[in-house]
Order: structure tokens, then C-alpha cells, then sequence
């Protein structure tokens, strides 16, 4: 059983012992003894089959366990101790064990929705703000039984739920304020790039476009989603002039995968300020990275780009020889794109598809009809690739794949997610069942080129309640902390990095740091061991942990999210800082 499924499952049994639990308490109220009987004894499996469930997550990590061994547990076993021997005690009117059943069940859901509510990392405020809780339940449910608990009893519940709940909430303290992080700001106009070679005009505007027949209202570049494709030969300087129409949440140009310098970076309160309608903005940069990219706004980046605010980003070492074809999928109100369509090809000449992702959750290729290489990830070609047959690749948000194969004599096709979207002639073909590629194992290995880290960081991805902001709300969360309340990781130019990142939460995580491409060192302990794999959009799956490292050699200060964008706009953000 992976992490991830242990995850769940221990949700689900955590669910089961507080309702058994509570569920008891109420039968015991209403005098049904066997009832009663028989949800404590629900609730006691439970409690003991969590225990071997917390025990499998801290194998797995600390990450995933802490706050259901030092919080949760803590109250469980209460609960046991209180109510079972009461219980087993009980004769005729089983009324009187009404109270312990109900602590049990007010322990077992508060280590519950301390996993939910807040999750990583435990803390002694957030066990005391559970206990207070537990406490003034059980209070409130004493009263409304009618039962009558001692003075001393009573006084001693009241000063444990204050004494909790004061220093849970952190009111016997005075919050201190973030430390200042020093930042050289001279690092955003770096990189002049020189007379521009390649000159590009997008205007960002609402507009309506036609998919699969149907009139759907966009916001498109230059009235076209996705937006022109931009393509350069090693060597151009690239200047690109956005202007806004009528874009009232502002839009900007960020240009994903490839590493420009910082000022050209596209991330509004970052880099440069949004472009609001009537204003433009001109971005420059130098086209030195050979690979497939693309380019989408980054300002209200969930709601822009899901309507359209991207494009394609291609530069080749030379002219293109044989067919090079981008499959840039989407999908926008709804509907797929692109549209499917066939080109014949004739047999024997080289053919390189450049698959794109730009939507904020995986797909599934699958090309079938031939053998292909998987020739680069992320602009960054892959060392030995072998042939492949009859096998899929999974593609995160925001990951491109370049596949490579000479046409056969027979027809070619590829499908996103079972449809088929490009052909050079008709195919029919079931790729449900094919298996699917681990990039992690493919190509020729390579050692690895630092033999120590500089900087560490560890990024637990969770879920909790972000209580800082006006309004609360359930965020995304990195650390226990949501956008902008999680602090900067900080390093100096130079440094070798090392990240840790955890996904604790029950979704996939595609993980994107902006400026740099990380080399994949281990995922869930497992050294990678096919060709160093450069990304910089990699899925995180739950309860998966991957290593991965970069040298700090692009100075400024820059964004490192998930690319889920709605991930990223409740809470996923941080940024990555050159002291």
C-alpha cells in the first residue's frame, strides 16, 4: 500500500472511531445498551487499527504522522481509558456512561480535525486549542445530561479549557514580526540582452473563439487561443511587446520552463507590475536555451490562463528538418483543445512532437503506431533514450514532452486521455491498458555533480484553516503556513540546494520553481537511476517525497508554487530569494 493510500485510509478510520465513539455516547443517553455496546466496540477496533495505520505513516516519514502521534494519539488513549473500563462496569442502566462515551468521541474527533483543519506541523498550542475544545464539549454535554460533577471537578475542567485555550491561541505572547530578509534589487535588471533579432506584438483582450463548434467567450492573445506560437533559432534575441485591451484584472508574460533573468520573469508584485488595459510592457531576453516552452499570464493566473491567456514558446538549434509538430492541450469552458487533425507524413522522415501541458492537471499521452524516444523533459534532452512501444507518458501541469520517432509506412496517431487529437492517417487504437513510463528509470544514468548542499529546505504540502487574512478560509498550504504568510527560502548565489518536498494532502501537487531547473535526485527514497532528469514542473503525488537539487546561478527573487494554479491562489506560493 502506497503512503498515499494509508492516508486515506487512516482518515477513514479516524471518521470511523469518532462516530463509533459519539454514536455510543448517544445510544447510552437513550438507554439502548446493545447499541451502545456495539458502536464502542466499532469504536475500539478503530482506535486500534489507527494505531497500526499512525505506525505505517511514521515509517514512511515524520511528516506524516507527527500530529497524529503527539496529538491525536494522546487523546484517543484517553478516551479509551475513560470510557472502556466504565463501560465494562455498566449494569442495567447504561445511561451513566453517557459522558466518558461522548469525551472519547470529543478526543477522537479533535485529533481528527486537527489533521484536517491544520495538519503540518503539530504544535503544543494547537494540542492545547484540541484539548480546550474537548474539555467544554464534555462540559456542555455534562450539563445537558443533567449529570452533576463535583466542585473540584468542574473548577478543574474550566481552568484546563482557559489555560488551553490561552496559550493555544498565543495570547500570553506577543507576536513577533517577520524577520527582514536582505535583497539586492540590482539583480532585476540583469541580463541585458542586446538588439532584438525576433520582434513580437501580443495583445491581451476578451474575446470569443470557436471549439468543437461551439461560440465560447475567452481571453485570448491577439484574439486566438491559444496565442501565436513564438519561435526563435539559438542566438535571437527575443522582444515581445504585451499590451493590455481590456483585461481589467491586469495581465503580464511569464515564460514557463524557460529560465530567463529575473526582471523578464512576468510575476506581477515580483518582477514588475501588472499590465493593466491601455498599458504595455516590453520583455527582452537572449534565445540560449534550446527546447519546448511556453508562455502564459501570470496575474490572476488560475482564472487567465484557464481562459486562454497562453501560447507556445519553441527554440531550435537551427532550421527545422523533418516535421516538427506542437500539441499544446487545454482545456478551456470545458472543452478539449486542440481539435484533432491529420497530416500525412511521408515514410521515413523524422518526426518530433512537442507536448504540452497547459492545463492545471495531469494528462496521459499515448502514441501509437510506432516506436518513439522520449527525446527531452522540460527543454532539457535526456540522456540514451531507448525505443518504446505500446507505452504512455504522464505529462504534469505545466511539463512538456518532446517525443521522436521516424514515420512509418502505416498511419500514426496520438491521444490525449483516449482522444485522439494528431494523426498522419487513420488509426484505431485501445491505449487504456498500455503501461505508463517512470521517467525516473529511463535513459542512461549519470553521476550526480555536487557531492554536497550548500541549503536545505523541506516543503510539506497540506491543507489547513488560514486564519491570518481578513476572512478565514481553507487553504493550500506549505509548512502549515499559506501565500504571503510563508517565509522565503533564501540563498546566496552559488549555493548548492537541496529540497525535500513532501505532499502530506490527498491531491496531486505539480510542483514549479521559476528561474531554475531542478535535477531529480530520489522520490520516495529510490535514487532516480535513469538519465538526470532536469525539470521544472513535476508532479507530487500524495504521500510521495522527492529530492530534488539546483545550483543557485540565476539571481533574483522568485516565485516557487504549484502549478494546480487554483492550488496557488488558495495559499500554494512561496518564493525563492538571493541574499
Amino acid at each position: 500500500m502506497t503512503t498515499g493510500s494509508l492516508l486515506a485510509v487512516d482518515l477513514v478510520i479516524a471518521v470511523l472511531a469518532a462516530v463509533g465513539w459519539l454514536g455510543a455516547g448517544a445510544a447510552s443517553a437513550a438507554r439502548r445498551r446493545p447499541l451502545a455496546l456495539g458502536l464502542a466496540a466499532l469504536a475500539l477496533l478503530a482506535t486500534l487499527a489507527r494505531a497500526g495505520t499512525v505506525t505505517a505513516l511514521a515509517r514512511a516519514g515524520w511528516w506524516f504522522a507527527a500530529e497524529k502521534v503527539l496529538i491525536a494519539a494522546p487523546l484517543s488513549f484517553a478516551g479509551v481509558v475513560v470510557a472502556g473500563p466504565r463501560l465494562l462496569r455498566a449494569v442495567g442502566d447504561v445511561r451513566a456512561v453517557a459522558v466518558p462515551l461522548l469525551f472519547a468521541g470529543y478526543a477522537a474527533g479533535a485529533g481528527l480535525l486537527v489533521t484536517v483543519l491544520h495538519g503540518y506541523p503539530a504544535s503544543a498550542g494547537v494540542g492545547l486549542l484540541a484539548l480546550a475544545g474537548v474539555v467544554a464539549a464534555t462540559a456542555v454535554s455534562w450539563r445537558i445530561l443533567g449529570a452533576r460533577p463535583s466542585p473540584t471537578v468542574s473548577r478543574a475542567a474550566v481552568a484546563v479549557a482557559v489555560a488551553a485555550l490561552v496559550t493555544g491561541t498565543g495570547l500570553t505572547v506577543t507576536p513577533e514580526p517577520a524577520p527582514a530578509v536582505p535583497h539586492d534589487h540590482q539583480y532585476r535588471e540583469a541580463g541585458t540582452a542586446g538588439e532584438p533579432t525576433r520582434r513580437f506584438t501580443l495583445t491581451a483582450g476578451t474575446a470569443t473563439v470557436t471549439v468543437a463548434g461551439r461560440d465560447v467567450a475567452a481571453w485570448a492573445f491577439n484574439g486566438q487561443v491559444p496565442g501565436p506560437e513564438l519561435t526563435a533559432t539559438v542566438g535571437d534575441v527575443l522582444e515581445v511587446t504585451l499590451r493590455n485591451r481590456d483585461i481589467g484584472r491586469g495581465v503580464t508574460l511569464h515564460w514557463h520552463g524557460y529560465d530567463v533573468p529575473n526582471s523578464q520573469d512576468g510575476v506581477p508584485g515580483v518582477t514588475q507590475a501588472a499590465v493593466l488595459p491601455g498599458q504595455e510592457f516590453v520583455y527582452r531576453f537572449r534565445a540560449d536555451q534550446v527546447g519546448t516552452y511556453w508562455y502564459h499570464t501570470h496575474s490572476a493566473s488560475d482564472v487567465g490562463v484557464r481562459k486562454g491567456l497562453y501560447g507556445v514558446l519553441v527554440v531550435r538549434p537551427a532550421p527545422v528538418t523533418g516535421v516538427d509538430v506542437t500539441v499544446p492541450v487545454h482545456t478551456l469552458s470545458g472543452l478539449p483543445l486542440p481539435a484533432a487533425r491529420t497530416e500525412p507524413v511521408q515514410a521515413g522522415t523524422p518526426v518530433r512532437l512537442r507536448l504540452i501541458n497547459t492545463d492545471s492537471t495531469t494528462h496521459r499521452y499515448a502514441l501509437a503506431g510506432t516506436p518513439f524516444r522520449v527525446a527531452a523533459i522540460d527543454g532539457y534532452d535526456l540522456r540514451g533514450p531507448t525505443p518504446l512501444v505500446d507505452t504512455t507518458v504522464l505529462i504534469p501541469a505545466g511539463g512538456r514532452y518532446d517525443l521522436v520517432f521516424t514515420a512509418p509506412a502505416t498511419p500514426v496517431a496520438l491521444f490525449v486521455d483516449g482522444r485522439q487529437v494528431y494523426a498522419t492517417g487513420p488509426v484505431s487504437a485501445a491505449t487504456g491498458g498500455w503501461p505508463v513510463l517512470d521517467p525516473l528509470g529511463y535513459g542512461a544514468a549519470a553521476p550526480v555533480p555536487w557531492s554536497r548542499f550548500d541549503k536545505t529546505f523541506t516543503l510539506v504540502l497540506d491543507r489547513g484553516l488560514d486564519l491570518r487574512g481578513l476572512l478565514p478560509r481553507y487553504a493550500h498550504t506549505v509548512n502549515g503556513a499559506a501565500d504571503p504568510d510563508i517565509p522565503p527560502q533564501v540563498v546566496r548565489f552559488g549555493d548548492v540546494v537541496r529540497f525535500t518536498i513532501v505532499n502530506r494532502s490527498q491531491v496531486v501537487h505539480p510542483w514549479h520553481l521559476h528561474g531554475h531547473h531542478v535535477l531529480v535526485l530520489a522520490r520516495d527514497g529510490r535514487p532516480a537511476a535513469g538519465s538526470p532528469l532536469w525539470l521544472d514542473s513535476f508532479d507530487v503525488r500524495p504521500g510521495e517525497v522527492w529530492q530534488v537539487a539546483f545550483r543557485a546561478d540565476n539571481p533574483g527573487m522568485w516565485a516557487n508554487h504549484c502549478h494546480n494554479l487554483a492550488h496557488a491562489d488558495a495559499g500554494m506560493t512561496l518564493h525563492l530569494m538571493y541574499a
